[in-house]
């Protein structure tokens, strides 16, 4: 039997192009479908901000192992029983936000490590182990070497540890919420200081070597911006922003349309 490799890894590694992503906020098999019908690289179901449980997305996981998509889950907080029961359902990575520090960096390491790097628990007969068809030392392999951690930078303090936290054994790669950084400055996202720190966490990133990405939006303009700020991975909005997007779009073009003026002395139907 050969390894099973990580698509997500490998996504993140090719540095010819960015891999692209989108968060899963509703619980939907059919969004998920299209999702890889559309060509993603990845995507994060996300369980911080939307009412999606474990199981809906366990569900949501064996969908997309089976369509060839890597799911990620970013959990709500750093959680080690989560984040054992996440991965033993098969999500090739497992997002944590609000890493701040190196030891919050650390602690998400062990969560997602097999002893000795880690503490996560043995449960091989899971997905993860292919119900216990997996031979044990493949199934520890994959979870040692293949599993995806991104830690979210998202604070000030984060920004500027962004080397010593992406250099945490065990962390893949960093993930910069904006956002939550700019408020954390009570400032606008386009404010120089947030500009400032988002640039400092990408350096960080890079000193460490690790991948580093944005949450953008879903336009050649967005994905642009964060390649020419120095993102090797983004996000392209989520999910319901996509329909509410496509569908508020279809009734504008749908209402541009101007109503024919009708003959009021119609001919159809008259004989010589």
């Amino acid at each position: 039997m050969s390894p099973r490799r990580s698509l997500l890894r490998a996504a993140l590694a090719d540095t010819s192009r960015p891999a692209l992503g989108t968060w899963l906020k509703i619980a939907s098999t059919e969004l998920l479908e299209l999702v890889a019908i559309a060509g993603f690289d990845f995507v994060v179901l996300d369980l911080e901000h939307s009412p999606m449980d474990l199981e809906s997305a366990s569900g949501l996981i064996g969908l997309a192992r089976h369509a060839g998509l890597p799911a990620v889950v970013r959990v709500p907080d750093l959680h080690p029983g989560l984040v054992q029961r996440v991965l033993d359902a098969g999500a090739e990575g497992v997002m944590v936000p609000h890493v701040d520090t190196v030891e919050q960096a650390q602690a998400a390491a062990a969560a997602v490590r097999f002893p000795p790097r880690g503490t996560r628990g043995v449960g091989a007969t899971s997905r993860a182990g292919d119900w216990g068809a997996l031979p044990l030392e493949e199934y520890l392999r994959y979870g040692q070497e293949e599993v995806v951690l991104i830690a979210q930078v998202e604070s000030a303090d984060a920004a500027r540890q962004a080397a010593a936290i992406g250099g945490v054994d065990g962390i893949d790669a960093l993930l910069v919420g904006a956002a939550d950084l700019a408020v954390s400055q009570g400032a606008a996202v386009s404010d120089p200081v947030v500009q400032d720190l988002i640039a400092e966490a990408v350096r960080g990133a890079r000193a460490a070597g690790v991948p580093v990405g944005n949450a953008g939006g879903a336009t050649a303009e967005a994905v642009r911006a964060a390649l020419e700020a120095g993102f090797g991975f983004t996000m392209l909005s989520n999910d319901a922003s996509l329909f509410g997007a496509a569908a508020t779009a279809a009734v504008q073009a749908a209402r541009s349309v101007p109503l024919p003026t009708l003959d009021p002395h119609p001919t159809a139907g008259r004989t010589s």
